[in-house]
């Protein structure tokens, strides 16, 4: 069933054949972990700029041991060297598809300063050595693995794919780029929390299903021609007006009412007659924003026309409440983004399973004694969030 017509539990799937195989140590990073896991393949590769470390801190392990969770056979291939197509041949060939993301941090500002200067360390590399990972590795990566294995799904995620799902400014090169799905040429880019998107996804190729008819699933984009059927449109214009912005009024105005109580007294307002008054309990109300998507001024827009980019901007981050957002629809010359509702969050039971998964909760053997700065602050934390609280203006610039 399609997350977009209900939200399906987490750990509700059957599971995959391959459980069978059980729960791997570590999840295999050479043909010689597979061996001794007596595995012939894995079903899902994924790709990533950070080196692994299996703890709930870094997203590639909380993706692999979701995705194990499920059934499937989840190869890592961290760090790898993105010279030639060979390092990502190292698993062979995955069954369903590669997941690729950067890591934990956007690579661009992982090797460069503000002042766009390059930095020398990296602290989610052993060693904290920097330059292991390339420029906008998502589209390296992906690129690398559509060389070694031609017609294999790619699916790109994390902040770095995020941060580029429909046009967007580039602090680097100073200039509005086009949706990254283009450049990386994925087939599926999946933003946000990816757990709930990325489990159906892997299920219905699994089942058998084309990239091209999985299109729907909250919490992921996509390349179409035109909108999904069914579904009507709006104007962006018609939500958000282009122009001159009002200033903010001062919240702490003199003419603010207060909550006092003697404030409601002058307003001709009773508490205690409110209070009494019994409660009606309102019929539901339609949603108007179901089968509903914004039409978004296209990237040859706001590629040149800063109101129009600014415009666009703010209505990709108004359209993020899972519980009322709409879809997204703009264009890039012949063909489209599509961007799906964000994906409902995990309920607490489905969180504390996904946190609870058996995590070795230490950096993979094969770093040896090498330091991982990255992991040293966490290794002796607890989660207690995700993502950030602080909505600080440097990360809003990327922020979904």
């Amino acid at each position: 069933m399609s997350a977009l017509k209900a939200k399906r539990a987490l750990f509700s799937y059957p599971k995959y054949w391959a459980e069978c195989y059980g729960t791997a140590p570590f999840l295999p990073t050479t043909r010689e972990e597979m061996d001794a896991l007596g595995w012939d393949s894995c079903d899902i590769i994924i790709i990533s700029g950070d080196a692994y470390v299996d703890h709930p801190s870094f997203g590639m392990a909380v993706i692999g041991r979701v995705l194990e969770a499920q059934g499937f056979r989840v190869g890592i291939i961290a760090q790898p060297d993105w010279q030639s197509k060979d390092a990502f041949m190292a698993l062979g060939k995955p069954n369903l598809f590669f997941g690729v993301t950067a890591g934990n941090m956007d690579s661009m500002i992982n090797r460069y300063t503000a002042e766009k200067r390059m930095r020398h360390d990296d602290a989610y590399t052993p060693g904290n050595i920097g330059g292991k990972r390339p420029d906008r590795a998502v589209m390296i990566y992906s690129q690398k693995c559509r060389e070694a294995y031609k017609g294999v799904p790619i699916v790109i995620g994390g902040i770095e794919a995020s941060l580029r799902r429909i046009a967007h400014y580039d602090y680097w090169q100073e200039k509005v780029r086009r949706s990254i799905l283009f450049d990386a040429k994925a087939d599926i880019l999946i933003y946000g929390n990816a757990e709930r998107p990325l489990v159906e996804v892997a299920h219905r190729i699994a089942a058998g299903e084309t990239m091209d008819t999985i299109q729907d699933i909250r919490g992921t984009a996509v390349i179409r021609k035109e909108p999904l059927p069914g579904w009507r449109g709006s104007d962006s214009t018609a939500i958000d007006k282009i122009g001159k912005i009002d200033p903010i009024p001062n919240p702490y105005g003199a003419d603010d009412v207060g909550c006092s109580k003697s404030e409601f007294k002058k307003a001709g307002i009773d508490l205690q007659a409110e209070a009494a008054k019994p409660i009606t309990i309102q019929p539901a109300r339609p949603k108007p924003w179901e089968k509903t998507y914004v039409k978004l001024p296209a990237f040859e827009q706001v590629s040149v026309n800063k109101p129009l980019y600014a415009h666009a901007s703010r209505i990709l981050h108004q359209e993020t409440n899972p519980g009322c957002a709409r879809a997204l629809f703009q264009r890039h010359g012949d063909r489209s983004i599509w961007v799906n509702p964000p994906a409902f969050p995990l309920e607490t039971h489905e969180m504390d399973a996904v946190f609870g998964l058996p995590y070795q909760r230490i950096p993979h053997p094969s770093y040896g004694d090498a330091k991982i700065p990255a992991y040293d602050m966490i290794k002796t934390s607890v989660n207690i969030m995700r993502g950030c609280f602080g909505g600080c203006s440097f990360t809003l610039l990327f922020a979904s």
